[in-house]
């Protein structure tokens, strides 16, 4: 039976621009031992190749196919309701070549859904169309609902910020549909071909990888390398099958394989 990871990206390879020293080398050994995996991470910013390009300057060669992003997965799961659609983005990059990949048409009037990623150049011009659209029938569509990192100077307000304004305004939830939502993990575990009793997840943050592998039935280990800390377990009524300081200290095969 094949066995394979969900890899989080910030926080377990690396911290901002810097490797997390030996998730190089835990990498390579996957790769060598064939054992599937796959970056499953929030940002809608960056592409694929985005993110294969910034793995290569830490000295991780993987391909576009060992990445999956929640633009990924938001714009597969709108074609999957509204194929051929048109949308009204608040959004860069990553979220928009995946959209059009997905045979959606962006568009300034009239959309079937108005869609909020990551972004530094929302002008309040645009948030102001998005709400007359959502009141006029778009739906509500989120990438995630990642919060700002609050430091000093973040040109990044974080996704859930702007969803928040635009909830107050129009009364409408947003749906969000990356980590922890079931419907990015159940995508991402397709994206690599394994069965739910085949999947792994690492991440660093209780509440979004481990949340979301919890949900969908996927074994879960949490890395002390990133956001969440030790003492912060007990906070939450779900725990992870397995707690490391870092992915250089997980050691294979693991004890359910």
């Amino acid at each position: 039976m094949a066995k394979g990871f969900l890899i989080d990206q910030d926080g377990v390879i690396y911290v901002e621009d810097q490797i997390i020293p030996g998730a190089d080398i835990f990498i390579k050994n996957l790769q060598k031992e064939n054992i599937p995996f796959t970056f499953m991470t929030n940002n809608s910013q960056r592409s694929p190749l985005d993110a294969v390009r910034k793995l290569a300057k830490m000295g991780i060669d993987v391909g576009e196919e060992n990445v999956y992003t929640s633009a990924m997965a938001t714009a597969h799961f709108m074609s999957q309701q509204y194929p051929k659609g048109t949308a009204y983005v608040l959004g860069e990059g990553g979220l928009i070549s995946s959209l059009h990949e997905n045979g959606f048409t962006l568009v300034q009037n009239d959309p079937d859904f108005v869609v909020v990623g990551e972004g530094i150049n929302f002008t309040l011009e645009m948030v102001k169309k998005a709400i007359n659209f959502i009141l006029s029938g778009a739906k509500f569509i989120a990438t995630n609902l990642d919060p700002s990192p609050r430091k000093l100077g973040w040109n990044n307000l974080g996704i859930a910020a702007v969803v928040s304004m635009i909830e107050s305004a129009t009364g409408k939830r947003a749906f969000s549909v990356g980590k922890p939502s079931p419907v990015m993990m159940r995508l991402a575990r397709k994206h690599i071909g394994l069965a739910t009793d085949e999947v792994t997840v690492i991440g660093d943050t209780l509440a979004t990888d481990i949340q979301g592998g919890v949900q969908v039935g996927y074994n879960t280990i949490l890395t002390l390398s990133g956001m969440s800390k030790k003492e912060q377990l007990n906070d939450f009524p779900f725990k992870p099958d397995m707690v490391i300081d870092s992915i250089a200290d997980l050691e294979l095969p693991l004890p359910w394989w």
